[in-house]
């Protein structure tokens, strides 16, 4: 004949009081290795990485083999990223990208290229995208690459450089990095 389990193991409450323990250890393992904070009020940015602006694009000028340009942004815009990249495909080429964090917390890269604008767009955008408008600023004109729920990208033809706009900054942010770029001289190798 079977024994009869104890009272204590003949409902739910034994799962609970089995658990309890193992929450308890869980919390302090997590405590000790500092791998858990609360936070009431949600997570909070932290520092802006910076990027020397000036010394990349003074490189990228002396290893492209197009015209670099250095837009004078507003002095609350933070410079905080850099790269070169290659753009593939028939009207291929190089690009130089830097971005800024502006003061309202929006990322806005500037992208330069020797490749088609076409081609430019499908590399930063990840695919194809159609021309929904254009804007003129500083004496050039902008095609504004956007739609429903994508990043709006600006491309203008400067006729020895191709340069994007895009990220998410706003239509302001956007027409204040394209007259910077309007109004920039290429730098010299």
């Amino acid at each position: 004949m079977a024994s009869k389990k104890p009272r204590i193991l003949q409902d739910g409450r034994d799962m609970a009081w089995s658990l309890i323990p193992l929450l308890v250890l869980i919390l302090f393992i997590a405590a000790i290795a500092s791998q858990c904070e609360f936070k009431p009020g949600g997570p909070t940015a932290g520092p802006v990485p910076s990027f020397d602006i000036d010394a990349g694009l003074k490189y990228d000028a002396a290893e492209l083999g197009f015209p670099i340009r250095h837009p004078e942004v507003p002095e609350d815009w933070q410079p905080n990223s850099g790269s070169r990249s290659i753009v593939s495909g028939n009207q291929g080429g190089d690009s130089s990208t830097v971005g800024f964090i502006t003061p309202e917390g929006r990322y806005v890269r500037f992208t330069q290229s020797d490749a088609g604008e076409d081609e430019l767009v499908r590399f930063v955008a990840g695919g194809a995208r159609t021309a929904t408008d254009t804007r003129s600023v500083e004496g050039h004109d902008w095609v504004v690459y956007g739609g429903e729920g994508v990043e709006a990208l600006w491309v203008s033809d400067f006729g020895d450089v191709r340069i994007l706009i895009g990220g998410s900054g706003d239509e302001a942010e956007f027409t204040t990095l394209a007259t910077a770029a309007g109004r920039a001289e290429p730098l010299e190798p």
